[in-house]
């Protein structure tokens, strides 16, 4: 509200003033009021027009027998299925009978064959082994010297709780994102365990340097690697904003937790190793790094095409989109094609892009768009002529997923020990996801120091 003064008791010039100051007043609520009005005719910004992540997406409604509302009735169900077999019982029970239901006659004696198999599949109780050492001595009867027997190798002094043991812990917390106070709980109303969140924290802290030494053997392949790709995602470390980037080559992927979204991270983890292609979105810190070529992620291009095409652009964005949807079809065909065909098709792209670069768009958003596009043509169809190149870089947001999902459960990290502690263990996971080696046995590789083995050597 403006509170006017008593306009009687003021002079010709002050409410002259006072008019100008109001006039000036309402000049900049016009304004304001006319930047509300065009952001409200602006496209909303969801998953499928802007990199918005899918939670954050409106879903469809839909009633509670599971159709979306107002839609057509689904079809009745289809082929039924059923589970298969375990390959490899732990025992199994013949049952033959000894009389005939029907007539009582006894056919203990007559040929019977399987006529229905079926598993049945339980849970002993679940209890820990827990193994007392009683380390024997005393006094040698000859030369008066104490002596006690040596501790076994696989059972020393210190930490009563085993390899098996400490990989169920980085399991359950890393890759099913359990909280310390749930895990703790969890051990003990399932196996019995007794251990405290101050032990669970212990435990974790021994298993670091094991993390850390798997780590930098994956930072040497891809230190080696001729195609790299990258991406980045937020992190909470010590209450401030933080990334967290993941940097893979098809069998292998590191993780790097730091402070800062700058270049240097990727030159700190490069050092002075250079790879051919990369492949990555638009972001400045991650381009540069090539020997020869960069490809930007189509996948990013298409839903910037999009919001372009809901904000009202008609001009470029629509065949913009139409090319890059094309291109993405032709990089899934390769195996199927020849060198030649690829050159071929990469000079098509090539011409209808330049064609495409020629309209003039009225829209500002397809106006940007096309001048964002002028300025990065050469990055956008470097994978069809080179088969180890992706046109998009959705591995790298399907890598860094798990930890959006573990953002969430902890909301980040008190130090920095414990967010590169997570990225090194997730280099270890997703490595071994890359080459069909099942979580339980990386951790269990990694805790015994033994080098992950490379399934695509």
């Amino acid at each position: 509200m403006i509170c006017l003064p008593d306009l009687s008791s003021l002079s010709t010039g002050e409410k002259d003033a006072l008019i100008q100051r109001l006039a000036a007043l309402v000049d900049v609520l016009s304004r304001q009021v006319e930047d509300l009005e065009a952001r409200l005719n602006e496209p909303p910004k969801t998953p499928h027009n802007s990199s918005t992540p899918p939670s954050s997406g409106r879903k469809s409604a839909v009633t509670t027998t599971g159709r979306p509302a107002g839609g057509k009735k689904r079809r009745k169900g289809h082929k039924g299925s059923f589970r298969a077999l375990h390959p490899a019982p732990s025992r199994i029970r013949d049952l033959r009978l000894s009389r005939c239901p029907c007539c009582s006659a006894d056919i203990g004696q007559a040929e019977q064959t399987v006529c229905q198999a079926y598993d049945h599949i339980d849970l002993p109780p679940i209890t820990p082994v827990v193994t007392r050492v009683h380390l024997h001595g005393g006094r040698c009867p000859h030369c008066a010297g104490p002596f006690k027997a040596s501790a076994p190798q696989d059972m020393p002094p210190g930490s009563p709780f085993g390899p098996g043991l400490r990989t169920l812990v980085l399991y359950l917390r890393y890759t099913q994102f359990i909280g310390l106070a749930r895990l703790s709980r969890l051990l003990g109303d399932c196996f019995g365990i007794t251990i405290s969140q101050g032990a669970l924290v212990n435990m974790l802290a021994k298993a670091s340097p094991c993390f850390a030494e798997q780590f930098e053997r994956i930072k040497t392949r891809l230190q080696a690697a001729p195609v790299l790709a990258s991406d980045e995602t937020g992190l909470r470390i010590k209450g401030r904003n933080g990334w967290l980037w993941v940097v893979h080559h098809d069998h292998s992927a590191a993780f790097i937790a730091a402070q800062s979204r700058a270049k240097r991270v990727l030159e700190d983890f490069l050092g002075p190793h250079r790879p051919t292609f990369w492949l990555s979105d638009r972001y400045g810190a991650q381009k540069g790094w090539a020997s020869q070529g960069h490809q930007y992620c189509l996948a990013h291009l298409i839903r910037d095409a999009q919001y372009a095409i809901d904000a009202g652009d008609n001009i470029f964005a629509p065949g913009f989109i139409v090319l890059l949807k094309r291109a993405c079809r032709i990089g899934r065909r390769r195996p199927e094609l020849s060198d030649d065909q690829l050159q071929a098709y990469h000079r098509k792209f090539v011409k209808k892009l330049s064609q495409l670069l020629e309209l003039s768009p009225s829209h500002p958003e397809g106006m940007a768009l096309r001048k964002a596009i002028a300025k990065s043509r050469r990055n956008l169809f470097v994978f069809v002529t080179n088969r180890q190149i992706e046109p998009t870089n959705n591995g790298s947001e399907r890598a860094l997923r798990p930890c959006a999902t573990f953002r969430k459960v902890t909301n980040g990290f008190r130090t920095e020990e414990g967010a590169n502690f997570y990225a090194n263990i997730r280099s270890v996971l997703e490595t071994a996801r890359r080459q069909a080696i099942a979580p339980l046995h990386a951790i269990r590789l990694t805790l015994n120091r033994t080098p992950m083995p490379n399934a695509f050597a």
